[in-house]
């Protein structure tokens, strides 16, 4: 009989499923591992071939004939001379063959060894209570027991370091295509959905563990470190045999194949949790260390404070509907890293690995709230606990870093007000204990200093923005340094980055770069900044540097990021009042409509103000007096209809008419 394999071909009410749901056969915490008996059966698993670990887990029973009747007792030794276990200890002293190969059996009294089983029950690495003898005789569940034997033996090899053991077992015998039995039980042992089955019982059964110990108040935790650490190095383990299973696919995109990516995920986010939570119950969740807030509603009040200024400072800078996607965010920097830990749909419908990690958090309600209202409606976070739940138990596991940093975020958050004295040794201590560098500390500092809408904080982190800006550097920095009218010092991030030169950016960064531009004066410098990116777009040179997953801002076409730079000048340069220097410049055909449309859109709103005028200039200048006509033709219709329908003082007549004099004198003498 073949044996079948993970793609598949086993169906989900084999036995070795119904087995996989049992409790778990926990060796002893402590065995004597100086015992000769531990040592020996150590050796006997490390250096048995693997491919006989199959037959030393699967219950055999004495073949001998015992009046016309098999003996039947379980057999917990095999034939040195053979191999084979098919005789009990006392049927081998009255039996000369073996039953199965009728190879003679030697008189020696050295006639039999312990199977490696039994092995490890005598030196106490297996609970005696898997043993066989201790149950009745159950022919129906013979398949389930095999497996249960065999996943033992892979707990064994686990708690002793001997995760290799598995990894080889899939890799040379899983994965031998050689590696066949007409034993069906045997067949079934030899296939790679018992190593799958295994990992995902040993999850579950490490799972009910750890939540066994996180419900634990702080001072019994402190207890349990070791078995933490024991836990951690098992998931370790766990997370090992999958990459090596995952490997056995080539490229086959199957269920089973889903199913293992699932799995893995769920590991990894629970070890990461896990070494989070080690520092957490060392540092008693920061329990003694006081906060910078009076309570936890005073700091949601602070929260709210923060997000409101930063509406209205986005607010006031939309200069342009156009460019109003681009650049409206009114977002914190916690709120947009938050929104990137958003659990993916494909995660919500795999509810039974979900549920899973919700066991892990103490507050059971801050999960499913999580994903009702989103991760952001989580910050702030109740406390130290929480934060570690939400952060690390949602979101991809490739994100742990980002999620050390937001840790840290709210670290500072949390304790900045108080005196360095009391708080920084903490924020050290984790950076050290997680290997943060000394850049990633100080840029989750400056992204929480830049949140807060105080002048203390934003002088704080102008001082450290000179330090940690480079290539890598946020670009929303430049805009929230922009919004808090601060454009000298965006100015200056820019060009630290990197991001004041032709490379490619976003369309809502080169906004970014066009207005600091244009708020420190270098109106030039914009201009010719726009004109470089437009045409860069234009040819296309980026298209091809692109990859699938990159934001859709960066596949619009090279009209569109005309329109939106060239109006965003145009409309600055009205709130600047400095219209009449932008007209002097050579802007080309297709920047032209919008100059055109931009200026008399503000005319139309305003028909007082000279706007108007300075786009009959700009016709004039380049001696297309047709075009200055009709514009100014259109501008005395538009004087004319608003005197008729507003009631307007006769100063504001009188600067209207003015105005409307020197335009036409304008037109006429060209």
């Amino acid at each position: 009989m073949e044996r079948n394999h993970l793609n598949g071909r086993i169906s989900p009410s084999t036995p070795a499923d119904r087995g996989s749901t049992a409790r778990s056969v926990t060796p002893p915490l402590q065995p004597n591992y100086s015992s000769r008996a531990v040592q020996e059966a150590l050796e006997h698993l490390a250096s048995v071939d693997l491919i006989e670990l199959c037959s030393e887990a699967k219950v055999e029973r004495c073949r001998a004939t015992r009046d016309l009747r098999s003996c039947g007792r379980y057999v917990q030794y095999a034939l040195v001379s053979c191999g084979h276990a098919s005789l009990c200890s006392e049927c081998c002293q009255r039996c000369d063959l073996c039953p199965i190969c009728r190879i003679p059996i030697p008189k020696s009294t050295n006639r039999l060894r312990c199977r490696l089983y039994y092995e490890c029950i005598e030196a106490g690495l297996i609970s005696k209570k898997c043993d066989e003898r201790f149950h009745e005789k159950d022919e129906d569940n013979q398949l389930t027991a095999d497996v249960q034997r065999l996943y033992s033996l892979f707990d064994v090899a686990m708690e002793n370091n001997l995760v290799s053991l598995i990894c080889h077992y899939v890799t040379d015998v899983c994965m031998d295509e050689s590696a066949v039995s007409s034993d069906p039980v045997i067949a079934f042992l030899l296939d790679e959905v018992v190593v799958k089955d295994w990992s995902k019982r040993t999850f579950r059964n490490i799972v009910f563990e750890l939540q066994g110990i996180y419900n634990l108040e702080t001072e019994e935790m402190k207890t349990k470190l070791n078995f933490l650490m024991k836990h951690s190095m098992h998931l370790a383990g766990l997370s090992n045999v999958l990459e090596v299973l995952e490997s056995s696919f080539k490229g086959n995109l199957s269920a089973q194949f889903n199913d293992l990516q699932i799995l893995q995920e769920s590991i990894l986010k629970t070890k990461q949790h896990l070494e989070i939570m080690k520092w957490c119950i060392r540092h008693q969740f920061l329990e003694d260390l006081k906060s910078g807030h009076a309570n936890f509603t005073s700091w949601c009040s602070v929260v709210r404070e923060r997000k409101s200024a930063a509406i209205m400072r986005s607010w006031p800078d939309v200069v342009n509907q156009s460019a109003e996607s681009n650049m409206l965010t009114g977002s914190l920097f916690i709120e947009d890293a938050l929104a990137n830990l958003e659990i993916e749909q494909e995660y919500i419908q795999e509810m039974g690995d979900e549920l899973q990690l919700a066991s892990l958090q103490k507050d059971r309600g801050s999960f499913f709230r999580s994903k009702i209202e989103g991760v952001t409606g989580c910050y702030p976070f109740e406390s130290l606990r929480v934060a570690v739940d939400v952060l690390f138990l949602h979101g991809s596991s490739d994100l742990v870093v980002a999620k050390q940093d937001y840790l840290l975020y709210y670290f500072f958050d949390r304790h900045w007000k108080m005196p360095d004295g009391t708080w920084r040794h903490i924020v050290d201590d984790f950076a050290a204990t997680f290997g943060i560098s000394r850049h990633a500390l100080l840029e989750s500092f400056a992204f929480y200093l830049l949140d807060d809408h105080t002048d203390e904080t934003l002088k704080e982190a102008c001082l450290l923005l000179p330090e940690i800006a480079n290539s890598s550097t946020h670009p929303k920095i430049a805009q929230v340094l922009l919004e808090r009218q601060a454009p000298e010092m965006a100015l200056m991030v820019l060009r630290w980055s990197g991001r004041d030169g032709s490379q490619m950016v976003s369309l809502s960064e080169a906004v970014t770069a066009v207005r600091v531009r244009v708020e420190c004066g270098l109106l030039t410098e914009a201009f010719m900044h726009q004109r470089m990116l437009c045409t860069k777009v234009r040819e296309k040179k980026w298209k091809d540097e692109l990859p699938e997953d990159a934001p859709s801002e960066l596949k619009c076409a090279w009209e569109d990021w005309v329109e939106v730079l060239v109006t965003e000048i145009c409309c600055l340069c009205v709130k600047r009042k400095l219209v009449d220097r932008m007209i002097e410049f050579p802007w080309n055909s297709d920047e032209e409509k919008h100059i055109h449309k931009c200026l008399l859109e503000c005319a139309v709103n305003d028909p007082s103000t000279t706007i108007g005028s300075l786009l009959v200039v700009f016709y004039l200048q380049r001696y297309r007096y047709a075009e200055a006509c009709q514009v100014d033709l259109k501008l005395q219709n538009m004087e004319q209809d608003f005197i008729s329908k507003n009631s307007v003082s006769e100063e504001v007549l009188s600067r209207m008419r003015s105005i409307s004099h020197w335009r036409t004198g304008l037109v006429v003498s060209a």
